[in-house]
């Protein structure tokens, strides 16, 4: 598709995204993407694929956005001197997805003004996911709204019995986590759907489709509430903590927010405040994301009990 009709920050953002997806689409599924390439900046595993694609980000802002500063998993921050706009890039967001060929893998990149250095997620001007195996996308503006190539279609859900909604295990002690989310996994799993979907990104754009009633991710919350959980995560993490960075939501938060869902962090507070550059547990952030705010308000709750019972249970 033409992008040129776009204003320029817009098109930027987008055209990275799907730049990035014709060169991931081709390696869907192969067992040589699964090779390990080392250790990203954000702590995870760096797969062959993933440094394909950064490889891919980097000359691509060297020919298109030499002034543009860009934050990504793998790299962290790349920083020229005259840099006045920072893009915050997950070029796989579900690499695991993406190594088995399937479709829940995508690439988010978001745009705000670099400001003084240390921007907030409430910088963020635009934000685009681009599906890697479809091809459909969703770019956001933000106090503009979302457009793409799927409709806006937000659940009005409001029954916790009812609801089809993802969450995250990845790097996650299981236990823990189900001992945090295990009501509401009983209270969906028959008249419902639960899924783990292997991205954030993903799976907060299938709440905006409407695929999905909510997204619940609260693993920075249990490490900052609970005593002990920052070891066990360590443990599963092979040493470091893997919880959402701003790369990975700060795409899809705009794009959900700008389609008039509701998201907010693992506390329900706003996530505005929370810096846009970095990696590590500081910077990580959990997040609840719902259709509507009355469902929200529920899911809000039932973390809240999930945290008291986990934090009695290691007590």
């Amino acid at each position: 598709m033409s992008t040129s009709g776009l204003p320029a920050r817009e098109r930027l953002v987008l055209d990275l995204g799907l730049h990035l997806r014709e060169c991931v689409v081709p390696e869907l599924g192969s067992l040589a993407g699964r090779a390990h390439a080392g250790d990203a900046a954000g702590g995870d595993v760096t797969f062959a694929v993933d440094e394909l694609a950064e490889h891919a980000l980097s000359a691509f802002l060297a020919e298109h956005a030499r002034r543009t500063a860009w934050y990504s998993e793998d790299r962290g921050l790349v920083a020229p001197a005259d840099a006045v706009d920072v893009l915050v890039v997950d070029p796989i967001d579900g690499t695991r997805p993406a190594m088995a060929g399937l479709e829940s893998a995508c690439v988010a990149v978001a745009l705000a003004a670099l400001g003084d250095g240390d921007p907030t997620m409430g910088a963020v001007e635009a934000g685009c996911v681009v599906e890697i195996k479809s091809g459909d996308w969703f770019l956001a503006r933000r106090g503009a709204g979302v457009r793409g190539t799927r409709p806006v279609a937000l659940s009005r859900a409001t029954d916790v019995a009812r609801m089809f909604w993802g969450y995250g295990f990845r790097g996650r002690p299981a236990r823990a986590t189900v001992e945090v989310l295990g009501d509401l996994i009983d209270a969906s799993s028959v008249g419902g759907g639960t899924f783990e979907l292997g991205s954030q990104a993903f799976a907060m754009t299938r709440v905006v489709t409407g695929q999905l009633d909510a997204v619940v991710e609260i693993g920075s919350r249990m490490v900052d509430e609970v005593p002990g959980m920052r070891a066990a995560f360590e443990r599963v993490g092979g040493g470091r903590v893997l919880n959402n960075s701003p790369y990975d939501l700060a795409a899809p938060w705009l794009c959900l927010r700008e389609a008039g869902g509701t998201v907010t962090d693992g506390w329900g507070r706003p996530l505005d405040r929370h810096h846009l550059l970095g990696s590590g547990h500081e910077f990580q952030m959990s997040s609840i994301s719902a259709g509507t705010p009355a469902l929200h308000a529920k899911l809000v709750r039932a973390v809240d009990e999930g945290i008291a019972r986990l934090r009695g249970a290691s007590a």
